[in-house]
């Protein structure tokens, strides 16, 4: 459907993983020149407080396991919001693109004649790695990176092809997988990947507040249960993990390092 030139417009921006100097330059203007701002409840006060005098701000929850506003209500309020001729910013921790149902929300929106700009942000992983100094990739180490969720239903993952993501080679980045470490763990290691890679569980990546502990793979659930994390929570797995060193305003954990 053509846009129509009364009709506001509607930005799909990564907030970053928490802090405003990890937002880019343009996600922070997007977020100054709002008028009507729908945030995530993973977006920090930080952030939201960037929004200006007058500008509409609405919460609309979208984190893992606590109660939200249902997708199908925030795709109707952009919708609304935008009709009134309003630009609006639809607020996302981290990368819209990783998990942030980007495509969906577009996709509506673009169907109805709205205007849509995505804008990118840096993602939880990046984060982490820059903080803890695990590189994502390392040459000889590992040659690629995934980015997957576990996702349980009844409290058990969700039937995938877990063997895909046992390769020794790859870096796995693990987001919303907490709940479920042990049973993935459990899963990787019996498709052939060893039970003592590293791997390292970060709090709140890219926050000062920042937490890591590190545990060979048959020991994450165990390490994550003795951080008792209360924010998001970020796993990577494989050779890169043991890579990691002390970085930044963070609260140090020791290490427990591959032999």
């Amino acid at each position: 459907m053509p846009y129509s030139p009364s009709t506001g417009r509607v930005l799909l921006v990564g907030a970053g993983p928490g802090p405003a100097d990890l937002m880019t330059v343009r996600a922070m203007r997007a977020v100054q020149g709002a008028q009507a701002l729908l945030y995530d409840a993973l977006v920090s006060d930080e952030v939201v407080a960037l929004a200006p005098p007058g500008c509409v701000r609405i919460q609309t929850g979208k984190r893992a396991g606590r109660a939200s506003m249902a997708q199908e209500t925030i795709n109707r309020l952009m919708l609304r919001l935008a009709r009134r001729g309003l630009t609006v910013v639809r607020l996302k921790g981290g990368d819209p693109s990783i998990f942030g149902r980007v495509g969906e929300e577009a996709d509506y929106l673009r169907d109805r004649g709205v205007e849509t700009e995505v804008v990118p942000g840096v993602t939880a992983a990046c984060a982490a790695a820059a903080q803890f100094d695990i590189p994502l990739t390392h040459r000889g180490v590992a040659r690629r990176v995934l980015f997957a969720t576990a996702r349980t239903e009844g409290g058990r993952l969700v039937d995938v092809d877990w063997s895909a993501l046992a390769d020794g080679q790859t870096t796995l980045a693990l987001y919303m997988g907490r709940g479920a470490a042990g049973q993935l763990a459990g899963q990787l290691i019996a498709d052939g990947l060893a039970a003592d890679t590293p791997a390292a569980a970060i709090e709140n990546a890219g926050a000062p507040s920042a937490r890591r502990v590190q545990a060979r793979l048959d020991g994450l659930a165990e390490a994550l249960g003795a951080m008792d994390a209360q924010g998001p929570v970020l796993i990577l797995i494989g050779e890169v993990a043991a890579r990691a060193g002390d970085a930044g305003a963070i609260t140090p954990v020791p290490l427990a390092r591959r032999s």
